[in-house]
């Protein structure tokens, strides 16, 4: 299988070493149902002779929609053709890569709700037909050239699924949500990344570094080499429990698995907006943080936790996030 990037891309595992990337279904640990129907899509998609289906992953930055990506073309061996949804800026663009593709090839784009509109009218005869549809020239002397394109599979990656339009969505036919990783799952990543970057790492350390991870493996993966820098330099190189509690805490790192920019946001809630509603806006604003960082980065964690609730009215904090602060609910919120 050859990987080929498309300039200004940004895969959505780019802090993640290639060599940590399981290269097969059978080691890509977690996500069991999405793997198991994938084995049944992949067998019958080879024994056809046919290219695998459109397929949509859908959740969470870092939790191995590119990794899978990757694992899908290896497993129908097939070349990979990996870019963004911002890196392609004009329908020209799309069409010369379309138009490199090989028979059953697959062609990946993370972020794909960020396609521009004229850009993902092109794929709309692409997707459905191995067509695409060129328009030469301008006014009234405009004319249409249509073009084949060999069989292919689209696999688009997306965090905010609700920004994608409907016909868009409508033209996969396989389409996941991946899910937050367990605890036992992500021991079981941070041990195996451990051994291929030469680190020993204890089953406790282990367990330290997952409970902290935010169910994600690129973050169990980060929090690992930081707290490889710490036992080389703190202690004897080996991660146990306590120097990965030491490593945390100089990260600022809680035991719940929330950095200084959660921690943030539920102390706004709490002290600045009495714990909600408050809207999104009114949140970005009063951290001076961007908005998409909230939605995409923080809240899908503190929403799976049950740190905060979101209503018609805006976000809440819950008892929970009361309690992780330490501090006491001492007026009625505005949800019932």
């Amino acid at each position: 299988m050859r990987t080929e990037r498309i300039a200004g891309e940004q895969p959505e595992d780019e802090q993640l070493a290639p060599s940590l990337r399981p290269p097969s279904l059978s080691e890509f640990i977690g996500q069991e149902e999405t793997k198991e129907k994938l084995r049944i899509y992949l067998a019958a998609a080879v024994g056809r002779q046919e290219p695998l289906d459109h397929v949509l992953l859908q959740g969470p930055p870092g939790l191995g929609k590119t990794t899978l990506a990757q694992i899908i073309a290896s497993e129908l061996d097939v070349d990979i053709r990996v870019s963004s949804g911002p890196a392609i800026e004009k329908a020209g663009d799309l069409a010369a890569i379309l138009t490199n593709l090989r028979p059953h090839d697959v062609f990946f784009i993370d972020e794909i709700h960020r396609l521009r509109r004229n850009v993902e009218e092109i794929l709309y005869p692409a997707m459905e037909d191995y067509k695409i549809d060129i328009i030469l020239g301008e006014g009234p002397n405009a004319q249409s050239l249509r073009i084949d394109l060999p069989p292919f599979t689209l696999i688009g990656a997306t965090t905010r699924a609700g920004l994608i339009s409907a016909p868009m969505r409508d033209r996969f036919e396989v389409s996941f949500r991946m899910n937050f990783y367990t605890r036992v799952e992500l021991r079981t990543i941070i041990i195996r990344a451990g051994r291929i970057l030469g680190i020993e790492v204890s089953e406790d350390g282990a367990a330290e570094l997952a409970k902290r991870a935010r169910g994600t493996p690129r973050i169990a993966n980060r929090l690992l080499r930081r707290t490889r820098d710490y036992a080389e330099v703190r202690g004897d190189g080996h991660i146990d429990r306590e120097i990965a509690r030491k490593s945390l805490d100089l990260l600022r790192i809680d035991e719940a698995g929330l950095d200084e920019l959660d921690r943030a946001v539920l102390d706004a809630l709490v002290s600045k907006f009495d714990g909600g509603p408050v809207g999104l806006e009114t949140l970005a604003a009063s951290l001076s943080e961007e908005r998409d960082t909230i939605t995409d980065v923080v809240e899908p964690y503190l929403l799976q936790e049950g740190f905060i609730q979101r209503t018609p009215q805006g976000r809440i904090a819950t008892d929970r996030a009361y309690a992780h602060l330490g501090q006491s609910r001492t007026s009625q919120t505005l949800f019932d």
